[in-house]
């Protein structure tokens, strides 16, 4: 989830751990716990692109990282509020919790999490956008609301845990509206008549009323998606895999480290002495007569040593906006 989010939760977790005894302060602590998994990211700033995005939500999501991690940040907060009355355990147990709340909300969301690192595996419900405002709007209120109360502990852990039980039975019910989402796409494939190998169904930009699918069969993916509060037919759009296009790429090391990120959904296309890698599981940004502009591509082109090199394909921030209002309003006109 984003940054916002996990801070948020994070606190809230620190908050009914510590609250009762060192009050905004644990909500602050559990902050640093929810942000610390996704520090991460800045492996950008010392590697490749690639690399990059293959360290994303692995060692610092994983289990065995809570466990030991724990242990350090742990130490570290027992040595300023143990004169406040908190124990090791308890500074340990925060930070610990911290950490692995975070892992398992973005497990819920689309992007693979290795929650058994170092087993190469990740978890991933896809059922949640990574920002999604009906789970962090209503969590960020009780938590606000629970830190106002300074004196009246029972009241602080009220709001606070009310918080945590809003947000938790909001993500079970995002499982409940994929299933129901995920039948009514296999029911029109199999109307359709459609023969195809996976299906995997996730949640629109910002909500959990519009659902897309990406279906494979043998040589191209069906995209389509599905308002919750329609009656419209479902339509797929198609768009071939194109493998042909990279045969002569078929050993480098490059592509197959990025086709195993795409988890193997994606289609190629050419530019010129170009060409490009578009993962279909972040689904198209926009699409012309002539263009079709997809949230992730990666482009491969020769470099001056003669050797393949890739990059990812820029977006404009307009583009993300011009996709929010699309999809709210094919929501609203209910087509």
């Amino acid at each position: 989830m984003d940054s916002l989010t996990q801070i948020v939760l994070g606190g809230a977790i620190g908050n009914a751990l510590l609250g009762k005894k060192i009050k905004n302060r644990a909500v602050l602590y559990g902050a640093i716990a929810g942000t610390i998994p996704d520090l991460d990211i800045f492996a950008s700033l010392f590697t490749d692109p690639i690399s990059a995005l293959e360290i994303h939500r692995t060692i610092t999501h994983s289990l065995l990282f809570a466990f030991l991690s724990s242990l350090l940040f742990g130490y570290f907060l027992f040595k300023i509020e143990n004169k406040n009355g908190i124990t090791y355990k308890e500074s340990y147990w925060l930070f610990f919790w911290g950490f692995i709340t975070h892992a398992i909300l973005d497990v819920f969301t689309t992007w693979g999490t290795q929650v058994l690192w170092p087993f190469n595996y990740s978890f991933a419900f896809k059922s949640i956008f990574v920002i999604d405002p009906l789970y962090t709007l209503p969590f960020i209120y009780f938590l606000v609301r629970s830190m106002r109360e300074k004196k009246d502990m029972q009241k602080r852990m009220y709001f606070n845990n009310l918080g945590l039980y809003v947000s938790s039975s909001y993500l079970v019910l995002t499982l409940l509206l994929k299933a129901f989402a995920f039948y009514k796409f296999t029911d029109t494939l199999t109307e359709k008549n459609i023969t195809y190998k996976s299906i995997s169904v996730k949640p629109t930009l910002m909500n959990t009323v519009m659902w897309k699918a990406i279906v494979e069969t043998e040589e191209e993916f069906l995209i389509g998606d599905h308002s919750l509060l329609s009656n419209q037919p479902i339509t797929f759009k198609v768009y071939q895999k194109n493998a042909y296009l990279a045969k002569s790429l078929e050993e480098n090391l490059l592509l197959q480290r990025l086709l195993k990120l795409t988890e193997h959904t994606y289609t190629f296309s050419k530019n010129g002495d170009d060409l490009y890698l578009n993962d279909l599981r972040f689904g198209v940004l926009k699409e012309t007569e002539n263009e079709i502009q997809f949230a992730f591509s990666y482009r491969f082109y020769t470099g001056k040593d003669g050797e393949w090199q890739v990059e990812e394909v820029k977006k404009e921030k307009r583009d993300g906006i011009v996709l929010l209002k699309n999809v709210w309003n094919r929501i609203l006109r209910n087509d």
